[in-house]
């Protein structure tokens, strides 16, 4: 059995749907399925509201973490949200990923990181009165930190971003709260992740 820990924040511990329908749960079911067995549940530190630095005093209220096969990390919603500046959220970046490195035995290939989604394509985006090409922007900026972070320690960078963006009209693809995704959307990044092959690098 694969031991699995994921990271992050809100997306991860699937606000406003059920637990075995957040993303992390749905690829579990998908890699069990195809004959890479996943221990269940999966390990999950995440929670709503969460920005980086939160997250690493969450992992610090933690036993050290270690014996896991893979760590997945999605994470810097909140701080472009919050307005934080953005070498504050790389440096916060680049600590978690040492972390997550850590939890697999410090193997690179075993760390999977997700982009953060474009909330301001979502109905509570399309109301808030801020400006969405902004937060476009200002997310665009977060996820290519993260990205350059993950290339120079070789950790797989998967895009959801660009699945939030494509399906912001389907009213199917947002929960009930009009800003989290749906099971239907988490479904998206699940199979998203599983084409990736990530236990064929283990």
């Amino acid at each position: 059995m694969h031991r699995v820990i994921a990271l992050g924040d809100s997306y991860t511990i699937g606000e406003a749907v059920a637990p075995e329908q957040r993303w992390v749960e749905q690829w579990a079911r998908l890699m069990s399925a195809s004959g890479s067995a996943i221990a269940s549940p999966v390990t999950v530190i995440a929670k709503t509201g969460w920005t980086g630095d939160e997250l690493l005093q969450g992992i610090r209220e933690h036993d050290p973490l270690t014996e896991f096969d893979l760590a997945t990390l999605l994470i810097g919603v909140n701080n472009q949200y919050r307005g934080q500046a953005l070498d504050d959220y790389r440096q916060q970046f680049a600590e978690l990923l040492a972390i997550a490195g850590s939890a697999v035995g410090g193997r690179a290939a075993c760390v999977q990181v997700l982009s953060i989604p474009d909330w301001g394509q979502t109905p509570f985006g399309r109301v808030c009165g801020r400006d969405l090409q902004a937060v476009s922007a200002e997310i665009d900026a977060f996820n290519t930190a993260a990205e350059s972070l993950c290339r120079a320690r070789g950790v797989a960078f998967l895009d959801i971003t660009g699945l939030t963006r494509k399906h912001h009209a389907d009213p199917a693809m947002h929960a009930i709260d009009g800003l989290h995704p749906s099971a239907a959307m988490y479904g998206l990044w699940a199979g998203a992740l599983h084409c990736t092959g990530t236990f064929g690098r283990l």
